[in-house]
């Protein structure tokens, strides 16, 4: 325990440490909340956890954006490793590298916060509650980067407790509870939900599907949902799909299953890898439910194009743009510019050029696709399988990927050989009419 701690000697539970360190809520702070958390971290706090887990947990929602961000700073500078206990741990381990001694090693490595962070799981709605303090840790992130670490450990945790064994694979349809559906209406992040009467056209009709990640500690909250359409071909384009006055069709006369928005729900989740799982579970679902399904496809957005194709543009050199390029270009900084027939069969070419370039050669600063949907589909082992001029025409659409949206082929057979061409070699797995799109780099100057 600090050695300012207030608290005096008592028994474990008793009312010397509860009752000191709990007249700290009314009027806690971030030193506050420091001292219980160290008190929690104690022998007599591991006695008494579920009472102090809650008060700290409690403490910490009632505080002020800025009294927070000063506690999770403390989390990161106070809450590390046990240097003294490392240092020793390394002493020996170089001394004597046995395998007892390695254990104790990477014991002595793991941060005190971790404990933390597993004790005060311990209080009811533990787990919701540091899911909501880790989206705080990744907003005060972004002018905090000292926070890393705090950020870190709560990702280790979450793999761990967020495991694909704990998790229950639900149906979302028309008699799902109504706070659920809220939630799915809410959550969506492709394509937008307008109203109870959209959210039902996506859910209720026989060619129509939607599935959800639940986790037991938090109950009512979905962690990541897909919603997929059946029909009888791959699709180009998002509107026939969407649209109010569509015919549906018997789910067993389809062949394909599209995966058309895959939206994750709690921002507390980020870098959990529950899509990989949610796709090939879903994939599974549907096969056992209808043997009649051969294909399983995506309709996808290409959200980074753009940005992309403008950086590209003003560059002063350019791998693959020529002059007559960029003045085609142009024509796209104009709104409305897919209303004009002949201006926009003049710019497929280029930009289905571009989209190519994009898409199978461009590269961040990590050797991996630019492109974030990308990088997920193909990790998963899917296969670029199309590109889909104007696609998606809403404003949303044209502003982010010039219309374009994208088909990535989960094939049964192929998923482990492309995961492992894109996982160990960083290959992107193309159909040849993507290859095709992609032009001769250009001659230097």
């Amino acid at each position: 325990m600090a050695q300012d701690d207030p608290a005096t000697p008592g028994t474990a539970a008793g009312p010397g440490l509860i009752g000191n360190l709990m007249r700290l809520v009314g009027r806690s702070n971030a030193q506050d909340l420091a001292k219980l958390a160290e008190a929690l971290l104690s022998e007599r706090g591991e006695a008494s956890g579920v009472a102090l887990a809650g008060e700290l947990l409690s403490a910490y929602a009632s505080q002020t954006t800025e009294e927070r961000i000063e506690f999770l700073l403390k989390l990161a500078s106070r809450f590390g490793p046990d240097r003294q206990r490392l240092e020793r741990a390394i002493d020996r381990y170089r001394n004597d590298p046995s395998a007892a001694n390695g254990m104790a090693l990477h014991t002595a490595a793991e941060s005190r916060r971790q404990e933390l962070f597993r004790r005060l799981n311990l209080a009811a709605g533990g787990t919701e509650q540091l899911v909501r303090m880790r989206e705080d840790v990744l907003a005060a992130a972004v002018v905090h980067p000292e926070l890393e670490p705090v950020d870190a450990d709560f990702q280790h945790l979450f793999s761990s407790w967020f495991n694909r064994g704990f998790l229950e694979l639900k149906r979302i349809d028309w008699n799902t509870p109504a706070l659920v559906l809220e939630r799915i209406i809410r959550y969506e992040a492709v394509h937008e939900i307008t109203s109870w009467d959209d959210l039902r056209r996506r859910i209720d009709p026989d060619d129509r599907r939607c599935f959800a990640f639940f986790h037991p500690q938090l109950p009512g909250e979905p962690l990541i949902f897909v919603e997929v359409a059946l029909a009888r071909e791959i699709p180009e384009a998002i509107s026939p799909l969407l649209a109010a006055d569509r015919r549906p069709i018997a789910a067993r006369r389809a062949t394909t299953a599209i995966f058309y928005s895959i939206s994750t729900c709690q921002d507390g989740l980020r870098g959990v890898p529950l899509g990989n799982f949610l796709i090939k579970q879903v994939v599974d679902v549907l096969k056992r439910e209808l043997s009649n399904l051969r294909t399983f496809v995506t309709l996808s957005p290409v959200p980074g194009f753009m940005g992309w194709l403008r950086r590209e543009r003003s560059a002063r050199a350019s791998t693959w743009l020529t002059d007559k390029d960029r003045q085609s270009l142009a024509a796209i900084d104009a709104p409305g510019w897919t209303q004009a027939a002949a201006q926009t069969r003049a710019l497929r070419p280029v930009l289905m050029a571009a989209l190519a370039e994009y898409l199978l050669r461009g590269r961040d600063g990590k050797g991996r696709p630019l492109d974030a949907v990308a990088r997920f589909h193909l990790n998963n082992g899917a296969r670029l399988e199309r590109l889909n001029w104007l696609g998606d025409v809403s404003d949303k659409g044209i502003s982010q990927a010039a219309g374009f949206m994208v088909n990535y082929l989960y094939d049964v057979g192929q998923i482990e050989r492309n995961h492992e061409a894109f996982a160990r070699e960083g290959r992107v797995i193309a159909a040849r009419s993507v290859q095709k799109a992609l032009r001769a780099p250009v001659a230097a100057a």
